[in-house]
């Protein structure tokens, strides 16, 4: 099987990492030559990618955009897979599936990163126990997703979900999207700037994504547009329910608003699954390190 990675920053560098370490042989492909060429002089990959013609499968780490433009405009092998792993998947499945193609497409997202980004930052342990999530619709070949499958196990995923593209960007606009949205608000209060020797671990979880990338992020958000903003409404709502009991001294009011916080977490660890979503653990489904 022969493998390449398009876009070589750290999840791209992390996936052709994690694939060497399995014993698969990996080209690379990259817009910037200086980065492909320190790909090369740290064996990061085994060779740079001139075309995808020879290529059985090509993992599309791009932005958003450019990731659908590449797709629908790159040539690919006959029955070649291609499959992206960007943070927001109707709005590429829609322009994947608007015409006959070649090759078979199937929708990736690794629900693991750092706050720092770069190829120079990337390491093969990156995904070691993490959630792999893959899209799939009626359009999805069996063959193709079998085999992302595979991958995803060999890389080191610990568990692997399957749900359809617009399941995904649900849940995914609540769960990362608006996470780094309130880091990035959180940040802006001036007592930002004499903060030093007042912060704690508190401090750190909610701080730690607010210097991601403004270009990626913003197309992210844009892309999945009515489910960020629906997210948002809904964190408006609660906080002006804190902040309504605490601005009128309501002590049980407030505390009952706190309960019910606790509760939906507690009861959120407690997985039920539904007919939208499948979730497969593999390589023990823990998280290592």
């Amino acid at each position: 099987m022969k493998i390449c990675v398009a876009g070589l920053g750290l999840i791209g560098g992390s996936l052709c990492m994690a694939l060497k370490r399995a014993g698969f042989g990996v080209a690379g492909w990259n817009r910037s030559l200086p980065t492909l060429q320190y790909a090369l002089n740290n064996r990061i990959i085994d060779e740079a990618a001139e075309n995808f013609l020879n290529y059985d499968v090509v993992f599309v780490a791009l932005p958003l955009e450019a990731t659908a433009r590449f797709i629908c405009t790159q040539r690919f092998k006959d029955g070649a897979i291609i499959s992206d792993i960007c943070g927001v998947k109707s709005v590429i499945e829609e322009r994947v599936f608007s015409e006959k193609r070649n090759f078979y497409y199937v929708g990736c997202h690794p629900m693991a990163g750092k706050e720092v980004s770069g190829l120079e930052n990337a390491c093969a342990q990156l995904f070691d126990g993490a959630n792999m999530v893959i899209t799939r619709n009626r359009e999805t070949d069996a063959q193709a997703l079998s085999t992302v499958r595979y991958l995803t196990e060999k890389m080191g995923f610990g568990r692997i979900i399957e749900c359809s593209a617009k399941v995904h960007d649900k849940k995914i606009a609540y769960t990362s999207q608006l996470a780094h949205i309130v880091s990035n608000a959180y940040v802006k209060d001036e007592d930002i700037e004499s903060c030093f020797g007042f912060t704690g671990g508190s401090f750190q979880d909610m701080t730690r994504i607010a210097g991601v990338d403004e270009g990626v992020w913003a197309s992210l958000y844009l892309g999945n547009a009515q489910n960020v903003c629906e997210k948002i409404d809904s964190l408006i709502n609660s906080l002006a329910e804190i902040k309504s009991a605490v601005a009128e001294g309501d002590a049980d009011g407030l505390r009952k608003v706190l309960k019910t916080g606790r509760e939906l977490f507690e009861e959120s660890k407690i997985y039920s699954s539904c007919g939208e979503i499948s979730v497969t653990a593999i390589n023990g489904g823990v998280r290592k390190g």
